[in-house]
């Protein structure tokens, strides 16, 4: 095992929230991206992507975002439209979505349709009064399972997965494996960097015996 003879060390009570931030964006990646879609209690469709995102429990099925408030505190439209509808849905970014994506994050008004203006199409959703994006190659429609305010500058927002959408050409229906390569999805780096998931190897977890097997013979021959 490689040692490495220095670290910087960072006590998080010292630093400022962007320090942190970039801290962790540079350095817990690639993050997977939900491009959440949601409805305002007016009608208008909102997305954007957030990267602070991952599932959560599989019983029962729970994914996770975590979203900013605005400077003054109050509520972005996502957390607002959610709180307000009680469901979204999380679209997966693929390789050949990174444009129309990145037109979504920009901080346009409320009354804005961020899918009309990256030229994408809402397809109604099937469990929840909210559309997904028909572009995506995947997509989750949730129910608001729990809001947690975990400071005045940020909700973490557990959803229940209701219903996937995923393009036929990347699930095989009878196992519910998927194939990484047809699906190309994009994940989040630091900055403004994106990292695609087609850099892949299999390592398989090793049994218990093989492991202890292993030490014994190490420590049977001096070996490190």
């Amino acid at each position: 095992m490689t040692q490495h003879d220095s670290y910087h060390s960072f006590n998080f009570s010292e630093l400022t929230p962007r320090e942190a931030y970039k801290i962790m964006i540079g350095t817990i990646v690639p993050r997977p991206i939900a491009w959440v879609t949601t409805v305002s209690p007016d009608g208008v469709v909102n997305a954007a992507p957030y990267s602070f995102f991952n599932c959560l429990s599989a019983d029962p099925p729970i994914l996770a975002l975590g979203v900013e408030n605005l400077p003054d505190r109050s509520f972005k439209d996502t957390a607002y439209n959610i709180r307000m509808t009680e469901c979204f849905t999380v679209n997966i970014v693929d390789r050949a979505n990174v444009e129309a994506m990145s037109v979504t994050a920009a901080g346009v008004a409320p009354e804005v349709d961020e899918l009309k203006l990256a030229g994408l199409t809402a397809a109604p959703g099937e469990k929840v009064a909210c559309p997904r994006i028909a572009e995506a190659p995947v997509a989750f429609e949730c129910e608001r399972y729990l809001g947690i305010q975990v400071s005045s500058a940020r909700e973490i927002i557990l959803g229940r997965i209701v219903m996937a959408h995923i393009r036929a050409d990347i699930i095989d229906p009878d196992t519910c494996y998927s194939d990484h390569e047809k699906l190309d999805a994009i994940g989040r780096m630091g900055g403004n960097g994106y990292a695609g998931t087609l850099d892949y190897f299999d390592w398989p977890t090793p049994s218990v015996e093989a492991v202890l097997g292993g030490l014994k013979q190490r420590v049977t021959t001096g070996g490190a």
